[in-house]
């Protein structure tokens, strides 16, 4: 009779050839006399993965690291699922251990790296992936990490170059080509994301990501009809999927009788466990479907599973922020403000507020002037906050911010060189407006106001995924508004009034044209007719209100909140 270890290793020849259920009934035959095999639980847990079952993946790679604690390479995979799965603190603890046991195991340094940047530690997530291309300069899958790092850090253009060399060391990889699409669109140029992500479809015309992110470009070009041939295709694919569902879904409202949605409700139903991001996926694809719908009951107990399924994977330091936010209050007064700095460049705008509150609107009204462009969200101001003022919100040395304000300018500055006002519609920049006045005072700041109901609940009905960590969860999201709230109070108390611009945009709706004369005069600008018509601008956006800068104005989102009050208890506490 065989031993358990030579069953185990036929399993892995069987597995070698691709042979997946073969395999399979071997490794599991290893483990009816050895349960504690650490090699076939391993190797059934990579198997898994192969054939689309995550949460036993999950189970076997979680026995193989218990039977075999010192095995980095046990520990590195596991952390990698993990961090597919969308725990990324769990991730990162596994990464930890697999380097505790191998210091110079590079793709262990990859994966802590890109578990921090989940994290929001992106100080600490780019010394883990430098530490990789140290150790592993020609490894591709780092190479391709360290861009998709970089382009979380909203440096496109670094990230291009870490995925051009990816792809020189292996031209065939797809998700480097798809990589390169988001980089490409990123900075802009459309045109050649779609080539790239074309190049991916040649490569793997079923790679269902592949026509996910065509889709995502096509829809940031307005071309929403190609976009939703590219998304339905993206489900045919992958039907059980969530991401690809909710992004058919997004491209227009659903009706009666939809066949969207019976798919979604079938996943819903189904007994095959799905990983936790896919399922938060899933419940605000099927909060969608169900708000437009008006079955608004259905549609919230999606939303709250959704929210909350997410909220666990996230950290929120609500004391933290509040501490922040009195710091700024404290070093930011009125006598901090009046020193001057030798900036004097009147050519950004900034546009903040609170998401969901009509920054959107504004820029796309403004960018439809022909002497303004707009950049979109940027974070650069505060890349270069926690590059250069580590202290920060202490007080800021002139000298520092004089530098800042300098270095802010070229970038932006480098994206339409002959504009006179280029817009930064980063709607949370609302916090360093003390320091963008230090630092730029000539540059006009327009602040965007909404209902605060409407603008939680908007908030809360979105998936952003993208640091809006306060977002989650209702009464933390009532209470981040009344602090934002609070800092605005205070930047309106401390900057000279006529740096900064107050828009309410449910005047905007009812009186777009006089508000809007308002805000190109404001900028300093001539009025031209072309912002009136802001929705037949054919530029790229790439945010959630990518929709809705694309039609007339409408007033549809004011008193959005009201259907579902009667489950708004704890975010109506919160702002009362």
């Amino acid at each position: 009779m065989a031993s358990p270890e030579q069953i185990f290793q036929t399993a892995c020849l069987l597995h070698s050839q691709n042979r997946l259920s073969e395999a399979e009934e071997q490794y599991c035959a290893v483990l009816v006399t050895a349960p504690a095999h650490a090699g076939a639980l391993h190797h059934l847990g990579l198997l898994c993965i192969q054939s689309g079952r995550i949460e036993a993946a999950k189970d076997y790679l979680q026995r193989a690291a218990k039977a075999a604690p010192q095995d980095a390479v046990v520990r590195h995979h596991l952390g990698l699922l993990l961090q597919r799965l969308g725990y990324p603190d769990e991730a990162a603890k596994q990464a930890e251990a697999a380097l505790a046991i191998r210091p110079d195991f590079a793709e262990a340094w990859s994966t802590l790296g890109t578990a921090r940047a989940a994290l929001g530690q992106m100080d600490k997530a780019l010394p883990c992936l430098e530490r990789a291309i140290a150790l592993s300069p020609d490894d591709p899958e780092i190479l391709k990490t360290m861009g998709q790092i970089e382009l979380m850090r909203d440096a496109p253009e670094a990230a291009l170059r870490f995925f051009d060399k990816a792809l020189a060391r292996q031209p065939r990889a797809v998700t480097a080509h798809i990589d390169r699409a988001e980089a490409l669109a990123a900075l802009g140029r459309h045109n050649e994301a779609l080539a790239a992500s074309e190049a991916a479809l040649r490569l793997d015309p079923r790679y269902a990501t592949a026509q996910a992110t065509q889709g995502s470009v096509l829809k940031q070009l307005g071309r929403m009809a190609e976009a939703e041939t590219a998304f339905a295709r993206a489900v045919q694919l992958a039907p059980r999927v969530p991401a690809f569902h909710r992004a058919l879904g997004e491209i227009r409202r659903y009706g009666d009788n939809d066949p969207r949605l019976a798919p979604l409700e079938a996943l819903v139903a189904g007994k095959d466990a799905l990983p936790q991001a896919q399922k938060v996926e899933l419940h605000f694809a099927l909060f969608k479907a169900y708000d437009d719908l008006r079955r608004h009951e259905e549609a919230f107990a999606h939303l709250t599973r959704g929210n909350a399924l997410y909220r666990e994977t996230i950290p929120y330091d609500e004391g933290g922020v509040f501490a922040f936010f009195d710091g700024l209050k404290k070093h930011f007064t009125a006598s901090a403000e009046r020193q001057i700095v030798a900036n004097t460049t009147e050519q950004p705008v900034f546009i903040v507020g609170m998401p969901r509150s009509g920054t959107s609107l504004v820029e796309q009204m403004l960018a439809s002037h022909p002497r303004v462009f707009g950049a979109g969200e940027r974070t650069w101001f505060g890349n270069l906050i926690g590059e250069m003022v580590p202290d920060y919100p202490s007080a800021v040395p002139l000298d520092r911010a004089e530098e800042l304000g300098r270095r802010y300018c070229e970038r932006l500055r480098a994206l339409a060189p002959g504009a006179a006002r280029i817009t930064d519609k980063l709607p949370a920049n609302f916090r360093h407006l003390g320091l963008i006045h230090l630092a730029l005072p000539s540059a006009r700041i327009i602040h965007i106001r909404r209902d605060a109901r409407d603008t939680c609940f908007s908030c809360y009905s979105k998936l952003f995924r993208s640091g809006l960590n306060f977002a989650y969860e209702l009464g933390e999201l009532g209470r981040y508004y009344r602090a934002y709230e609070a800092l605005m109070a205070h930047w309106r108390d401390v900057l000279p009034t006529e740096c900064l611009l107050e828009i309410q945009y449910e005047t905007l709706v009812a009186d777009f044209e006089h508000e809007a004369k308002r805000i190109v005069a404001f900028c300093g600008l001539e009025w031209n007719a072309a912002c009136l018509h802001f929705y037949e601008n054919k530029r790229a956006v790439r945010t959630l209100s990518e929709f809705q800068v694309r039609k007339p104005l409408f007033s549809d989102s004011i008193g959005r909140w009201r259907p579902y009050q009667p489950w708004l208890g704890p975010l109506l506490d919160a702002l009362s």
